[in-house]
């Protein structure tokens, strides 16, 4: 199976590195030192460093901050976007900052009810930021993407193949390759946006709009969805859909926390999401 890489820096070789730091991170009781990281890593200290602060924007041991369990609470006291004030103030990820690489559009109610029959999906394996990604995509535009990190590639292949059971499956990474680019922000991508496109129930989809509207390094609550989306009561069910957002990452269901500060589900792996609120805090502070 061909894994395609999104430009020529070795991006899956850095995230391998930082998932290695992250693992040592978590297990250990206390901070650890460079020295100590370092040697774990089999590094000298400066070029752990180097590497590690080129990917992530900030020092190893200021991240070690951001991967805490309590930095969820922090993120809600510092970060936590109002998605009505965000949009109504253009600081939203629809009004803006998505914009600026994504464009996207949702299958009809009535075809989606169909599972996908009639729709060809092209899907492809890209080593991204954030290890092994497959993504997929129709004619309109990516409609997959999921991790394998903790999961593995098989299981995340039948995760989103069995979203659409009547669709047909082409294998076709270079059809996909351009919108990759773009929706990562390679180096290397062309000046157009990544086009997604939205396959879900009505409900799931009002959902995953409101994700669009929280800026990357903010998080919001799955309550202050719910609210957003005029169907206060609807908690539960706004955690469910969310937990159905096949486009993880671009669709940023990692940025829904509970309101008590914990962070909630995630399908991909609960490490895969606290790895992603942590790069995006770093870089937002970066």
């Amino acid at each position: 199976m061909e894994h395609t890489s999104l430009n020529d820096t070795d991006t899956s070789y850095h995230f391998n590195v930082m998932r290695r730091a992250i693992d040592l991170i978590d297990g250990a009781e206390d901070t650890l030192s460079l020295d100590a990281l370092a040697a774990e890593m089999g590094m000298s200290p400066a070029h752990f460093q180097r590497i590690f602060s080129r990917w992530v924007g900030v020092s190893p041991k200021r991240f070690q901050q951001y991967l805490t369990l309590g930095h969820a609470k922090t993120l809600l006291a510092d970060r936590f976007t109002t998605l009505e004030t965000a949009h109504a103030s253009g600081l939203s990820g629809s009004g803006r900052l998505h914009d600026l690489f994504l464009r996207w559009e949702a299958m009809s109610p009535g075809d989606y009810a169909k599972g996908g029959a009639g729709l060809t999906i092209y899907w492809g394996w890209f080593d991204s930021p954030f290890g092994r990604s497959l993504i997929m995509g129709t004619d309109k535009g990516i409609c997959g993407l999921g991790f394998s990190a903790e999961m593995g590639e098989e299981w995340a292949m039948q995760d989103l193949v069995r979203r659409w059971p009547n669709a047909t499956f082409v294998e076709d990474a270079a059809r996909l390759r351009p919108w990759v680019l773009a929706a990562f922000r390679a180096k290397d991508a062309g000046p157009d946006p990544a086009p997604l496109y939205l396959i879900g129930a009505p409900f799931q989809i009002k959902v995953w709009e409101a994700l669009l509207q929280v800026p990357s390094g903010h998080v919001t609550t799955y309550s202050e969805i719910a609210g957003s989306i005029g169907n206060p009561r609807a908690v539960r069910a706004v955690g469910t859909a969310v937990g159905r957002n096949p486009v993880s990452w671009l669709i940023p269901c990692h940025r829904a926390l509970r309101k008590s500060g914990a962070l909630g589900g995630y399908h991909w792996g609960l490490p895969v999401k606290r790895a992603l609120l942590a790069y995006e805090s770093a870089r937002a502070e970066a």
